[in-house]
């Protein structure tokens, strides 16, 4: 099945918020080895509004936009293929997957009820945290040498960022509500 032109330029346009808000929230001061993002919510968002094959182009875009070298990430060195070296690099890589999943799921049935939405982005949220968090803990331990357990990479990775990222979620399913009602998007999205 070919994506639209509509679809294309939704999938852009995702790609393009990606990087415009990473490079804005770098502007506040981070603190720990796993930066605050806004990332899940617009990977949540995409994921509400696109194809699952839109989704994963959209994300995959704006991660070979930094492995390339455009300063698009959260921490130095901003962008280029050493950042793979980044623990929270993990998350970036599962963004991809969890969006296609939670898209996919949305795309099972037509009429999305508020239970159906929630369980998709919970769905989407345990994939991107099984791909980041076993990913800080290689990074942590076999390239930066720092001998963590599991305990603290949940500590680092899980603990301080589930909360905010339900809330994300929430942002998320109302925010795709409205712009489906408002612009005309091309998912169908309905809190019933």
């Amino acid at each position: 099945m070919k994506m639209s032109t509509k679809e294309l330029v939704w999938a852009a346009m995702f790609t393009a918020i990606m990087c415009v808000i990473t490079i804005v929230i770098r502007l506040v001061p981070l603190f720990g080895v796993i930066p605050f993002s806004l990332l899940p919510f617009v990977m949540m968002l995409a994921a509400y509004l696109l194809s699952p094959r839109a989704v994963f182009l959209s994300l995959t875009a704006y991660l070979l936009l930094g492995l390339i070298g455009l300063p698009v990430f959260a921490l130095p060195p901003y962008g280029g293929p050493g950042y793979v070296l980044i623990p929270s690099f993990g998350f970036l890589l599962g963004f991809p997957v969890a969006g296609w999943v939670q898209a996919k799921l949305l795309h099972q049935k037509s009429g999305n009820s508020l239970l159906r939405l929630v369980m998709a982005a919970v769905a989407a949220m345990l994939v991107y945290y099984a791909i980041g968090l076993p990913y800080i803990y290689m990074i942590l331990n076999f390239y930066m040498d720092r001998v963590v357990d599991v305990t603290q990479v949940l500590k680092i990775g899980f603990i301080p960022f589930v909360g905010f990222d339900l809330l994300k979620m929430t942002a998320a399913i109302f925010l795709a509500k409205e712009l489906r009602e408002r612009l005309g998007v091309l998912r169908d999205v309905r809190v019933n």
